[in-house]
Parts: C-alpha cells; sequence; structure tokens
C-alpha cells in the first residue's frame, strides 16, 4: 500500500456532493490527500467540505457544472490557484437514465452523453497538460459494468460509459512513459438515490457507495488500470460475454439483471 500516492496529493473529485462522488471525498480525506470538490450543487457540497474540514481536511469547495466548459476552465484555475498543481484527478458526475432505446428521445440521448461522457473527457483535457508538465499524476474515470456489458433499458447509460471506457483504454494507452497513470473503475450497481425505485434480483445486489470508494483508492495507491467492483458476478458477466455474446444476453435474461422499477415507497424484496 503506497500512501505516497494519496497523502498530500492535490485531489479533484467531481460529482462529490453526493453518492460514489461524496463518498470518495471521505474516504480520500481520511487517507490524508488535499481535495478540490466540485458538483453542481453549491449547498450540499459546501455542507461535505465542511463536514471533511472540521475532522482537519484541506478542503476547497468549487460548484462545477462538468458541461460548462467555463467551469470546468474555473475549477481548474482555482485548483491551481490555491495549490499550485494538480495530482489526482476523478470524474464521477454521472447521471442514470433508464428507458427503452425505441423511447429515447435525442434530447435524452444528448444529455446522458454530455454528463457522463463529455463532462468527464472535458475535465480530464483541462487537467492533463498540467499532469504532463510535471510528470505525475493519476486520472481515475467511475464507468460502469455497463460500460462493459450493457443491459436492457440502459441503451442511453450504457452508450455514455462505453464511450468512457474506450476514451480511457486509450488514453491509459498514450500516457505510458509520461509518469501518469489512469484507472477505469467499472462498479455494478450502487446504493444511491439514482436506482432507489429499481428493484434487483438477489444476484445483482447493491453496492455500498463506500466500497466503490475503497476500490478507487485502491487503484490510486496501486496504480490499477481497471477495478471490477464487485469482483466475481460482474467479471463473469463480461467474460461471458466477450467469449460469447448469446451466452452473456442469455444470463441478463435469465438472471433478469436489467431488474424491475419500483413504484415510490414500494419496498425492495
Amino acid at each position: 500500500m503506497n500512501d505516497s500516492r494519496v497523502r498530500g496529493k492535490v485531489t479533484i473529485v467531481t460529482g462529490a456532493s453526493g453518492g460514489i462522488g461524496r463518498d470518495i471525498a471521505r474516504v480520500f480525506a481520511e487517507a490524508g490527500a488535499r481535495l478540490v470538490l466540485a458538483s453542481r450543487s453549491p449547498q450540499p457540497l459546501e455542507a461535505l467540505a465542511a463536514e471533511l474540514r472540521q475532522k482537519g481536511g484541506d478542503v476547497t469547495a468549487v460548484p462545477t457544472d462538468v458541461t460548462r466548459e467555463a467551469d470546468v476552465q474555473l475549477l481548474i484555475e482555482r485548483t491551481l490557484g490555491a495549490y499550485r498543481r494538480v495530482d489526482t484527478v476523478i470524474c464521477s458526475a454521472g447521471i442514470y437514465i433508464r428507458s427503452e432505446a425505441k423511447d429515447l428521445s435525442p434530447e435524452t440521448i444528448r444529455r446522458s452523453m454530455e454528463v457522463n461522457y463529455h463532462g468527464t473527457v472535458s475535465v480530464i483535457r483541462a487537467a492533463l497538460p498540467h499532469l504532463m508538465a510535471q510528470r505525475s499524476g493519476h486520472i481515475v474515470a467511475i464507468s460502469s459494468v455497463d460500460g462493459k456489458k450493457g443491459l436492457p433499458k440502459d441503451a442511453a447509460y450504457a452508450a455514455s460509459k462505453f464511450a468512457v471506457t474506450g476514451f480511457m483504454d486509450v488514453l491509459r494507452q498514450e500516457l505510458r512513459g509520461t509518469g501518469v497513470y489512469a484507472s477505469t473503475i467499472f462498479p455494478e450497481r450502487v446504493d444511491t438515490p439514482m436506482i432507489a425505485t429499481l428493484r434487483l434480483p438477489r444476484v445483482s445486489q447493491r453496492l455500498s457507495p463506500a466500497r466503490v470508494s475503497r476500490a478507487v483508492l485502491r487503484a490510486v495507491r496501486q496504480r490499477r488500470r481497471e477495478v471490477v467492483v464487485s469482483f466475481l458476478g460482474p467479471k463473469t458477466l463480461i467474460l461471458a460475454s466477450a467469449a460469447w455474446p448469446a451466452l452473456g444476453d442469455w444470463l441478463v435474461r435469465i438472471f433478469r439483471l436489467e431488474g424491475v422499477e419500483m413504484a415510490e415507497g414500494t419496498p425492495d424484496e
């Protein structure tokens, strides 16, 4: 375990006001990182920053809409202004859109791509020249198992996550020898408000955000290229689908991995 790759490092976390991003911020604060938190929601963002400062964290909050280039540039400028460098960039901002492909509107598809893909790439592109100039740093993108094997009703979401996966796959190879590393994290469904009304089969229960956050921390410490969370079920599905797409489709269908929409307030059994 290499604490020198986390402790004291200036770490940007997007999507930090809730879900996985909020928990990543807490885990990295505990590990001693200096944090720059970014999110569209100023009030919960500042509340998290205040919470972490009370625990001794070095935290700066920068309200940021990752779909706006001006906001992203300001995020990098504020980071450099406060710390004179950036070491780690963790792209966690995202939205989940659930709909059959035939019912998707062009606007919905574009929105998914704008936030999940373009928002991720925009932050990486803005930070990358600074990371490469100092010949050190780490970029982490939160993709999804949907970014390896799409599930029914996740067409817009899966498309955006496949795009993130492809971008990071190429970026990681292009960064070889630069001193900058890249990791892609592939969680299965995570217990966040985005899927609060989704009933899942027993073989695909919700992950805690803390479990994903710990995986991100390990990826930075160990310079892991790709991390699937959790390991066994998703890895089996990904490998089966890669080897034989019909088998992957059958596993999705037989285990009903797409889940079922529940009415608001219905218990998830």
